[in-house]
């Protein structure tokens, strides 16, 4: 771990990446503390609404005169909520069935990779945009259409690396000696796939918050007051350009998410995979 830890400190852009990512675990974990106005959450201020950055309130406030920078503290609370469950559920689902599908070639196998490749014609977001309208605007719902988007990625990934592995020496022979096929899969396949499943799930990170901020920003994400990144942009778009404060500040969060968990996973693509090493 911590050789891993000093070979990303040593790629630049990996150290940007884990740094941000390191802020915004750090802003989740203490917002309570680090809030002005932790109360701002639920409370409403009428009278101090759309109020512009000030020393009081950093990123001005909002509709409801809440302070924003207290909300948006809370929101990177919810924003990595969502895509580590929604992440966990996609990875239960894809790696089993990309290590079952992967390891046995029968039909079994191919209905498998089929009902994939059916998720994979679909765009990812149009199928979530989907599932959310269908099931309503909830924290739940938002999850529940983002797993059930993503695990197909997963699969798709651990199938192409299974199959290439199960022709490894150490695989046939493991067989050989009369290992059961779940032995090979869980304690000789899928130790040696684990890299390109960590780099996957880091980069797919971004991913997942980006499409959630999507969705509440398309009012299917979590309902009012939660402060949720993406919704208080689409709030924000009736007081544009006067308020501009409004939406700069929850479209700035998302995006050096998004690029901490990009540049994250890139770094660890180099490190634990060399074939793909960028040349400096």
């Amino acid at each position: 771990m911590m050789d891993l830890l000093k070979r990303l400190t040593r790629d630049k852009a990996a150290f940007i990446g884990l740094s941000l990512l390191s802020l915004l675990v750090l802003a989740a974990l203490f917002a309570p503390l680090l809030a002005p106005f932790p109360n701002d959450v639920f409370d409403f201020h009428i009278g101090n609404r759309l109020q512009p950055p000030s020393a009081t309130a950093l990123f001005g406030t909002d509709r409801m005169g809440s302070d924003i920078f207290s909300r948006m503290l809370f929101g990177a609370r919810i924003t990595l909520m969502l895509a580590g469950i929604a992440i966990g559920s996609a990875l239960v689902i894809g790696v089993p069935i990309g290590l079952i599908a992967g390891y046995y070639q029968n039909w079994v196998s191919d209905a498998l990779m089929r009902i994939a490749e059916i998720f994979l014609a679909v765009p990812q977001i149009v199928l979530a945009i989907a599932i959310a309208q269908t099931l309503g605007p909830s924290i739940e719902n938002v999850i529940l259409a983002l797993s059930l988007t993503y695990w197909p990625f997963w699969a798709r990934l651990v199938y192409a690396e299974t199959r290439s592995m199960r022709n490894e020496v150490f695989v046939e022979s493991a067989v050989a000696l009369g290992a059961s096929p779940w032995r090979v899969i869980v304690l000789h396949i899928l130790p040696n796939i684990a890299s390109p499943i960590i780099v996957r799930t880091s980069i797919g990170m971004g991913a997942t918050i980006l499409t959630a901020a999507t969705l509440g920003f398309l009012g299917l994400g979590a309902p009012p007051p939660t402060p949720e990144w993406g919704r208080m942009i689409a709030e924000s778009r009736e007081f544009l350009p006067e308020a501009w404060w409004y939406a700069l500040a929850p479209g700035i969060a998302i995006f050096l998410t998004v690029l901490g968990f990009n540049l994250f996973g890139d770094g660890l693509r180099d490190i634990l995979d060399p074939r793909t090493r960028r040349s400096v």
